[in-house]
């Protein structure tokens, strides 16, 4: 057994754990997991979505699986999580509007869940005494060109400043990685259904470069992320990058092609880390990560270097989806088919 499954061992076994947004479709991969791997007294579902709780009921009886709880709730709902966080341990907060177009056309909604949302998670959290609290959020954050991208910088800036205001009791961090291949709305599935109903791929634009990770990748690293955090760390990968013309080559067999252009709020490149934040930017390379150190720390960084070293990135530099390494073609390819 390794140290990293000793050390989850202790923190998730016998404890209560929630997920915001539990439905969510890379967090199906974290719920198997957790119910192979591990022996939680409780994973509580909190979403609103009563249709994919009924399914993840079917998935997952009772009878089964006597750990399974489903709550309806909206992160909106500060009274809720309240009473959805009495006696919670580990609280991953996943909810959040993503779709970015929509969120263009409707900026107040997204502000409400992912913005005013987190803070309601903060809230709950330090006044029921949760000891960790982990946000799941997205490279869009960093330099953001979309409002999706602005509410979720916002919400690690809150996730990180609430260790500020917590003294330790509860452990709050953030999780940064690039699109989950496959997840919902993402170019590889919108793909994969052009090519089972159309025939016609509509790219936007073929030098378009995306970070890749599968959704067990993401799982993995989130819990490796909360088996390491110390809080106010924002976590990223060290992941590979593709590019739209590799995707299109594979999908576009026996298809057409049209480019459609950028869609609102779209970036031709995504970004990990910012110039701006590469001089508070540690690389661990045992655990093949970055961790980027919160801009206003009370104590001193030596907490954080004690764990993770202090390797520091170099100022100006930047984590870019464009000056990565590339994924091979064939890798990207076996991911696919072993998907679809």
């Amino acid at each position: 057994m390794t140290d990293l499954q000793l050390n989850l061992n202790t923190i998730i076994n016998n404890k209560n754990i929630l997920i915001t947004g539990g439905t969510s479709w890379t967090f199906q991969y974290m719920i198997e997991l957790l119910l192979e791997k591990f022996t939680p007294n409780k994973i509580i579902i909190y979403s609103r979505d009563e249709y994919k709780q009924s399914i993840m009921k079917k998935k997952y009886p009772l009878s089964k699986y006597p750990c399974m709880r489903y709550f309806i709730g909206c992160v909106r709902d500060k009274e809720r999580l309240e009473q959805a966080f009495e006696d919670v341990d580990i609280v991953f907060h996943v909810a959040a509007m993503k779709q970015i177009d929509t969120i263009e056309y409707n900026p107040n909604e997204a502000i409400k869940t992912n913005v005013d949302g987190t803070n309601n998670v903060i809230y709950a959290a330090k006044k029921c005494g949760v000891k960790y609290v982990l946000g799941i959020s997205t490279d869009k954050s960093s330099n953001p060109a979309c409002l999706y991208g602005a509410t979720k910088y916002c919400a690690e800036k809150l996730l990180v400043a609430a260790n500020n205001m917590c003294g330790g009791k509860t452990k709050f961090s953030a999780v940064r990685y690039g699109n989950v291949l496959f997840s919902k709305g993402s170019v590889a599935e919108i793909f994969l259904e052009q090519q089972k109903q159309k025939g016609e791929l509509t790219v936007t634009n073929t030098d378009m470069t995306r970070f890749t990770i599968t959704a067990q990748e993401a799982v993995h690293f989130t819990l490796q992320c909360l088996s390491l955090m110390i809080g106010g760390e924002v976590f990223i990968p060290q992941i590979k990058s593709y590019k739209l013309s590799q995707l299109v080559s594979i999908f576009s067999k026996n298809c057409s092609v049209k480019e459609i252009g950028l869609r609102p709020g779209e970036k031709m490149h995504e970004t990990m880390i910012a110039d701006y934040e590469s001089h508070l930017t540690i690389y661990n390379n045992y655990n093949k990560m970055y961790i980027l150190l919160p801009s206003v720390c009370f104590s001193n960084y030596e907490i954080y270097y004690d764990i993770y070293g202090n390797n520091l990135c170099s100022e100006n530099w930047c984590y870019n989806s464009k000056n990565n390494d590339y994924i091979s073609d064939d890798e990207l390819e076996k991911l696919i088919y072993q998907k679809s």
